[in-house]
Formats: C-alpha cells, sequence, structure tokens
C-alpha cells in the first residue's frame, strides 16, 4: 500500500490543522492506521493509532486530549485533528499502515512520506 500525508503547515501556537493521509494499492480497511512524527534531532514517536473499524484508538499521552485520530475507508483516508498546538508539537508527522495495530514504530510496514508542521510560539 502506498500511503500520502498532507495537511502540514506554519502554525502559532494554539491553533489547530487537520493532518490526512490517503492511501493506495491495497486493502485499506484490513489496515491499522497510524501517526508518528519526528522531531528535529529526536527520534521518530508514536502519536496515535486506530484500528480497521474505528472502535479503537491509542493516543501518545503528550497529544491525548488535543489530537484525534480517525478515518474514512470509503475514501481510503486517515486524519489527524491536531489543536491546541504547541510549539513542541513541531516535527514531520508520517503516517504508517500494519496489519496489527500497536504502538511500535518497527512493527508498522507502510509509511508515507511525511508531512511538516511548524508551530510558532
Amino acid at each position: 500500500v502506498q500511503l500520502q500525508a498532507s495537511g502540514g503547515g506554519l502554525v502559532q501556537a494554539g491553533d489547530s490543522l487537520r493532518l490526512s493521509c490517503a492511501a493506495s494499492g491495497g486493502t485499506f480497511r484490513s489496515y491499522f492506521m497510524a501517526w508518528f512524527r519526528q522531531a528535529p534531532g529526536k527520534e521518530r514517536e508514536f502519536v496515535a493509532a486506530i484500528s480497521w473499524n474505528s472502535i479503537n484508538t491509542y493516543y501518545a499521552n503528550s497529544v491525548k486530549g488535543r489530537f484525534t485520530i480517525s478515518r474514512d475507508n470509503a475514501k481510503n483516508t486517515v486524519y489527524l485533528q491536531v489543536d491546541s498546538l504547541k510549539p513542541e508539537d513541531t516535527a514531520v508527522y508520517y503516517c504508517a499502515a500494519d496489519g496489527r495495530i500497536g504502538v511500535s514504530r518497527g512493527q508498522y510496514a507502510y509509511w508515507g512520506q511525511g508531512t511538516l508542521v511548524t508551530v510558532s510560539s
């Protein structure tokens, strides 16, 4: 499956964005989807994940209550609504897909190219 992330940009602290990740070339509804992010000089970290039927969602503690992951299987797209952005949310955000849900970057087989979110104070 190929993944294409979009929606990043330069925003101010407190603003919101909606990141999108469009999938092609596979059976989207069979994949668990996740978002990771990588800040400059840091390792890629888990942000959020969602099961194929949207029943189960998982969030990193640092984004819980501010970020919301969702998916539209009819559109082969997963979203990440990011609210109340902080400068420390600045990172390249990557979407990922795998047949299992989890928080470990090592288990995800498919990755998008990333979209940059920059939050100014």
